[in-house]
């Protein structure tokens, strides 16, 4: 049984000082919504218990799809680095960028020295996304959706090429008898967020996995936990997301992560059973959670 870990969102602070010079455009309305409650949503302790609930479930990889930064400072990839060489070496952590990594136009630049190592696959020569991790049958597969956008914009895209390479990538992949699990930040399936928030190339992507197929797709950027699907060429595809890692315990943000059972000596179609772990008030603890819809992906 390979077990994966799945977080996300757990926006590092406290937000390192900026300057002023930093300070412009879209970075002046995220800095003031930081100063002005954002901050106050996101508590590092909170981070430290679910990491600390996390080891003790000992993960034999752990995820990470995205936001990890708040408004792309160069001085947050920094922390970022620090938090992953915390987690693991590239080898047992992956990462991939979520909208608020590449904030403006300058933060990609930033971004790739800093958690570089995490965000690349097994062959280090490959420095285009998608990347490929190979961890026995299972397949994880990093996809980017960061880019810049205009000012209260939080939507991602992949590109044509980014998807081109995901389609041959699938359909090798399958032939191979692999598990296949996609890592993205923003979710794919349509309706899943506002047009401001939306993965706005999506169709693209929904199409490659209905041609293709993959045995569980995971994200982030909403800050709740989820569990729906995607139509894939013969079966749904299990769609997980996961809320923000670092959120104050809160009714409308509720911290947590995805424990997910893959079972490599099963077919690929009932591979996959995730299980979600997420902060209990009233034991002040994070325990597992049933959402009553686990069963449904286990085919």
């Amino acid at each position: 049984m390979f077990r994966l870990a799945h977080l996300s969102d757990p926006h590092l602070g406290p937000l390192p000082r900026p300057r002023w010079r930093d300070l412009m455009g879209k970075r002046l309305s995220g800095y003031a919504n930081w100063r002005l409650g954002r901050g106050e949503t996101h508590d590092m302790a909170v981070l430290a218990a679910l990491v600390a609930d996390m080891r003790a479930q000992q993960p034999d990889h752990i995820a990470v799809t995205g936001d990890f930064a708040n408004i792309g400072l160069a001085a947050e990839f920094a922390t970022a680095r620090r938090f992953l060489e915390s987690l693991g070496p590239p080898d047992r952590v992956s990462a991939i960028p979520g909208n608020h990594d590449i904030y403006v136009a300058g933060s990609a630049a930033a971004l790739a020295p800093a958690i570089g190592p995490w965000m690349r696959g097994d062959d280090p020569s490959e420095k285009d996304f998608p990347f490929l991790k190979r961890r026995g049958r299972v397949a994880l597969i990093g996809l980017s959706t960061g880019v810049p956008t205009p000012m209260f914009v939080a939507s991602g895209r992949l590109g044509v090429p980014q998807v081109r390479r995901l389609d041959a990538m699938l359909a090798r992949l399958a032939k191979e008898g692999a598990i296949r699990i996609v890592l993205i930040h923003h979710p794919p399936h349509e309706g899943s967020a506002t047009r401001l928030r939306r993965l706005s190339d999506g169709v693209g992507l929904r199409r490659t996995l209905a041609r293709h197929g993959c045995e569980a797709v995971l994200h982030g950027h909403n800050h709740r936990a989820s569990l729906t699907s995607l139509q894939g060429p013969d079966r749904p595809i299990p769609v997980i997301g996961a809320p923000s890692a670092s959120a104050r315990p809160i009714r409308s943000h509720r911290p947590g992560w995805w424990q997910i059972e893959i079972d490599e000596d099963a077919p690929a179609a009932g591979a996959v059973r995730p299980r979600l772990r997420s902060y209990d008030a009233a034991q002040e603890r994070f325990a597992e959670l049933t959402t009553g819809r686990e069963s449904a992906f286990r085919t």
